[in-house]
């Protein structure tokens, strides 16, 4: 790292104190402190949820709001490797997402293709979505402990294997065994790119870097809407499709030359030193010998905030596959939408989810992230009604709900960070971000079932009020959400690095304002 980066000041950080007192240093370090669940501590911490949550960073710093709001101060505290480390991030999160959609947007025509239904092609997006999971645990564990930059390599690598194969498939069974190792990859890509893009950036950065890099999600579905069109007449007649899986597949290259040209983030390497202490330290105690010491540690102090942030990103992708998943056929099915006016809202509503995730991440370095995502959900509830009634008439009410939802699903990126610890970053994010996508993945089947029980009167055979159902489900998912995160906790500016292995805790990195905590000393 430059000096430039490695100087930075460390901010004020808002520190959860209901847990148990460390064992030692280096556990204080990479490690959460345990939970403890004794009933005052429980009863004194949702006694304290709505205090916390308007007690704004803002109030405690020396800086006023418009100043902070500004990106552009700490946007230029990015030395160049930052700003690699970010590119490779987004960048490898863009491409993941294009190689997801790129089975969506040629629906139609890879069915013909291999002589299928779109039902059974559809079948390749849902294993995609059931073995996501599997990818985020494999290649979380092997992030955390070989490092992001190989893993990154071997992701990009096998993603250029699939690809091609996908493009060369010539039926069923090979379309769906494809994509389902392309489900394993999707699940390791997230959690590889979000550390890679965030754990090294100044900690006033976090809140447009993350509000930016959900939202590239959105920039992969333009892509492969926008490269379909281009490469729709090559190939065979109605096989173009094979020509952008191959397309897809090349751009891999670029993300594996470019990442080998940076090298392994500093974070790790002295995480990966402090973890060998650790191990050190405990490898006489029984079967401490023979196993990864820090994962245990990782599951002894972690539990109940991984079981959290399940939820938490339930309730996340419950508010994208209920506002997105059956809105297309509810444009054509109940509305008539044609088709290229149903390509124009999908794609405003992306741009406008890249517009929400920078406005409200930057809201969120002066109201925190709980409250800035909690805002940024109910104005998603105030937009439900006009989005999915009268939807082809009010469809810039739908543009500006996604933009709000990507906003708030933005801020989660930096939100998870500051609090899970820093042994098991990778894991513990992308595994958490996975299920709560499992959990979710229901939902379009749901709103389609429900919405069979309602027929528009006078209207033709198979024309279902859809619009309804999506206005019910949603609101109640936005209602969900706010309730999860006001009884959620809070690190706000949490500092992610860590001093070297046998240098200690710097004082300046351990102080702090305890904003949930009744104890107001700003000490741990």
């Amino acid at each position: 790292m430059s000096s430039s980066a490695t100087d930075r000041k460390v901010e004020t950080e808002h520190i959860s104190a209901y847990s148990s007192d460390q064992d030692s240093l280096s556990v204080d370090d990479i490690f959460n402190e345990k939970p403890k669940l004794t009933l005052p501590v429980i009863k004194n911490y949702f006694a304290t949820r709505l205090t916390t949550l308007f007690d704004l960073p803002v109030y405690h710093s020396d800086k006023a709001w418009y100043v902070l709001i500004n990106p552009i101060p700490a946007l230029r505290e990015m030395s160049w490797r930052d700003w690699n480390y970010y590119g490779l991030g987004w960048c490898g999160w863009v491409l993941d997402a294009m190689d997801f959609f790129c089975v969506s947007v040629a629906l139609p025509e890879i069915a013909v293709s291999l002589k299928s239904s779109v039902a059974d092609i559809t079948w390749g997006v849902t294993l995609v979505l059931m073995l996501r999971a599997i990818g985020a645990i494999s290649f979380g564990l092997a992030s955390d402990r070989f490092g992001r930059k190989k893993c990154y390599i071997v992701i990009c690598i096998l993603f250029i294997i699939v690809e091609i194969a996908t493009g060369f498939v010539q039926n069923l069974e090979q379309f769906l065994g494809v994509r389902a190792i392309f489900g394993i990859l999707m699940g390791s890509m997230l959690p590889v790119c979000m550390i890679t893009a965030m754990e090294s950036q100044p900690v006033r950065a976090r809140g447009i870097l993350s509000g930016l890099f959900s939202p590239a999600y959105c920039v992969g579905y333009i892509m492969a809407l926008v490269w379909y069109k281009v490469f729709a007449p090559t190939y065979k007649e109605g096989e173009g499709w094979r020509s952008l899986f191959w397309f897809s597949g090349g751009l891999s290259i670029i993300l594996i030359i470019w990442r080998m040209l940076v090298p392994e983030s500093e974070e790790f390497l002295i995480m990966q030193e402090k973890k060998k202490k650790f191990k050190e330290q405990n490898k006489k105690n029984g079967l401490h010998k023979y196993f990864n010491t820090t994962i245990i540690q990782t599951l002894k102090t972690e539990w109940l905030l991984f079981i959290y942030l399940c939820i938490a990103y339930a309730g996340w992708n419950f508010t994208s596959h209920g506002t997105q998943d059956l809105y297309v056929t509810m444009l054509s099915n109940q509305f008539g939408v044609d088709l290229n006016k149903r390509t124009l809202i999908v794609a405003l509503s992306n741009v406008g989810g890249l517009i929400g995730g920078a406005c409200i991440g930057n809201v969120s370095e002066v109201l925190g992230r709980r409250l800035s995502a909690i805002i940024a959900t109910i104005f998603c509830g105030a937009f439900v009604y006009p989005s999915f009634y009268d939807a082809d008439k009010n469809w810039g009410a739908y543009v500006v709900l996604i933009g709000f939802m990507i906003a708030s699903w933005g801020i989660s990126s930096a939100y998870a960070l500051e609090l899970v610890n820093k042994a098991h970053r990778t894991l513990l994010i992308g595994l958490a971000y996975q299920i709560g996508n499992l959990i979710s993945a229901g939902s379009a089947t749901i709103q389609a079932q429900l919405g069979e029980k309602y027929p528009i009167p006078g209207a033709a055979p198979g024309v279902y009020d859809y619009g309804k159902v999506m206005c019910i489900f949603c609101g109640a998912i936005f209602a969900f959400m706010v309730v999860i995160l006001v009884l959620g906790p809070e690190k706000f500016h949490r500092n992610l690095k860590m001093t070297p292995a046998g240098l200690g805790a710097k004082e300046e990195l351990e102080e702090g304002l305890i904003l949930d905590s009744s104890d107001k000393e700003g000490k741990k």
